[in-house]
């Protein structure tokens, strides 16, 4: 559930979560039936029964910014409380887990990439052969960038961070000046940037990564992990190091397809003031919550990618707990 209009209040009445408007009811609905609430405004209250009802039900509450930059969230206090995952995915860091989980993330990053290149080429056979060609002869290069990762050597990720964010980074890229020229003519694209951004297109990448933090964040605490400890991205405090390195498997498929997608067919993103307008946010957290609901093939059958993104996260905890083995998800083309 996303509350994004000012002014509204989220209550509890019996076993349902209300929204409210002044005395209009915007939403009502079971607690059993949501699984997150997203406040994506200000002006949003919360009562205090409302906020036990939701934690006491596994219900995380995330607050986001109006570029989609989440600053804070309410769960379980309860969920910190698997020690040994947590004590051995600090230990991981040092050893060849954490090598091999960060080589993970960057593998998994730029073969979805690579295949949304070639989702939006396969549109495009027919009515523009000369930019299918280039798409993918771009991935072609990326798939070379990619398979550089197998030859880095080292006993720790932290010897070798630095030449795979630069195996990343080539990778990117090709990929962004291909998005470029995917949506050329559509809406204005120099780059890609990340904060600070008052384009329309990188400012609804950067809401719809809002969402998929959230998402990302909540599948972490739930498997036990703590979403602070990385391994691709270095330790600063206040940095979610997991959570960024978690969703670089899930950023293309799930976000930037989505953006991509709705810039193709026609939607017109509007600003006010720097940023994306209300009505905008609302069209872009429901394309992507709708991507989070449609189904991909995943070890032998088909789940929606939520669910992938939990079992996803179930498996890195039990690979740094050295239980089992860990690869990264790469959806179909």
């Amino acid at each position: 559930m996303i509350v994004d209009q000012y002014g509204a209040f989220v209550g509890k009445r019996s076993e349902r979560l209300v929204v409210r408007q002044g005395k209009e009811v915007l939403v009502e609905v079971p607690f059993v039936s949501v699984e997150q609430v997203t406040i994506a405004s200000g002006g949003v209250s919360v009562s205090s029964d409302a906020i036990r009802e939701c934690v006491e039900q596994g219900i995380q509450i995330n607050f986001l910014s109006g570029s989609g930059k989440p600053y804070a969230k309410i769960t379980s206090p309860h969920l910190s409380g698997m020690v040994i995952t947590r004590r051995e995915q600090l230990l991981a860091y040092y050893d060849e887990r954490g090598l091999q989980l960060a080589r993970s993330f960057v593998e998994g990053k730029i073969r979805n990439q690579i295949n949304v290149l070639k989702y939006f080429a396969k549109h495009r056979r027919s009515i523009d052969a000369a930019l299918h060609r280039r798409l993918y002869e771009a991935a072609e290069r990326m798939d070379a960038v990619r398979a550089e990762l197998h030859d880095l050597e080292a006993s720790n990720v932290e010897a070798i961070r630095g030449q795979m964010m630069s195996i990343e980074g080539r990778a990117a890229d090709e990929y962004w000046q291909m998005v470029g020229e995917v949506i050329l003519g559509k809406v204005e694209f120099v780059g890609r940037e990340r904060r600070g951004a008052t384009d329309p297109f990188n400012s609804m990448l950067n809401y719809g990564y809002g969402i998929l933090y959230q998402q990302a964040s909540g599948a972490l605490l739930l498997a036990g992990l703590e979403p602070y400890g990385g391994f691709l991205h270095a330790d600063r405090s206040g940095k979610p190091s997991l959570v960024l390195d978690f969703v670089e498997e899930f950023r293309a498929q799930v976000v930037d397809r989505t953006i991509i997608a709705m810039i193709s067919r026609g939607f017109e993103p509007q600003m006010e003031e720097g940023r994306l307008t209300q009505p905008t946010r609302r069209e872009v957290a429901d394309r992507v919550l709708e991507r989070l609901e449609s189904t991909e093939r995943y070890e032998g059958e088909k789940h929606k990618v939520k669910t992938i993104m939990q079992r996803q996260a179930r498996h890195l905890a039990t690979f740094v707990r050295r239980e089992g083995n860990y690869r990264p998800f790469v959806a179909t083309w």
